[in-house]
């Protein structure tokens, strides 16, 4: 038998040539990714998270990504597909896209001297791996997929707010939805800052 024939196939696909029930089918019917929506960074300054129902996120995720229009020149991050089981997600798209990333600019980039406006400058906000098709490298090849995706839609630089994990110390699969450093450093990333004990801002330019 091949090894084509026993390996599991992994693909990668803007999220507007996914179809909205398959990026539904990775965030499930609960838990933190269903009831987020991938919408936290992305409220208006004047907006509470509490205050916008779950059904008001989930729009604003299906007009963010296009699921389903893969004519649209525009979309909000990738699917991964395991043998053509819709089973990851990862939001990246400019960094001004995140207003909450821009209203703690100060926590995430004190000491640095950069335009924090720059619209060139694109950044990984979320991961979610389907329950049951955790620890199988889905996040690592998504973490990759966004260099390219990125760059080629004319980011000049990329990063990432992963949190940083600790030997033998428990960490909450929520908190883990920015991601690893280990899996950003796979993907070319370097660090530039660590703005506390246990945030790392990891970067790459193009």
């Amino acid at each position: 038998m091949s090894a084509s024939a026993t390996t599991p196939e992994l693909s990668i696909v803007p999220a507007n040539e996914a179809s909205w029930e398959d990026l539904q089918t990775v965030f499930g019917s609960r838990g933190d990714a269903f009831v987020c929506q991938c919408q936290r960074y992305k409220l208006q300054p004047k907006e509470a998270f509490s205050k916008v129902p779950v059904e008001d996120r989930a729009h604003r995720l299906r007009t963010q990504t296009e699921c389903g229009h893969p004519e649209s020149e525009t979309t909000s991050g990738l699917v991964a597909y395991l043998d053509g089981e819709p089973v990851g997600w990862c939001a990246v798209e400019p960094r001004t896209a995140y207003f909450g990333l821009m209203r703690n600019f100060k926590v995430h980039w004190e000491g640095r001297t950069e335009d924090k406006a720059d619209d060139t400058v694109w950044s990984v906000s979320c991961f979610v791996v389907r329950a049951g098709f955790r620890r199988r490298g889905i996040s690592r090849a998504l973490a990759r997929a966004t260099v390219d995706f990125a760059r080629e839609r004319g980011a000049r630089g990329l990063e990432g707010y992963p949190m940083l994990t600790e030997p033998g110390k428990d960490v909450l699969w929520g908190e883990l939805h920015v991601g690893t450093r280990s899996i950003f450093e796979a993907a070319g990333f370097r660090e530039v800052n660590r703005p506390s004990k246990r945030r790392v801002v990891m970067r790459i330019d193009f």
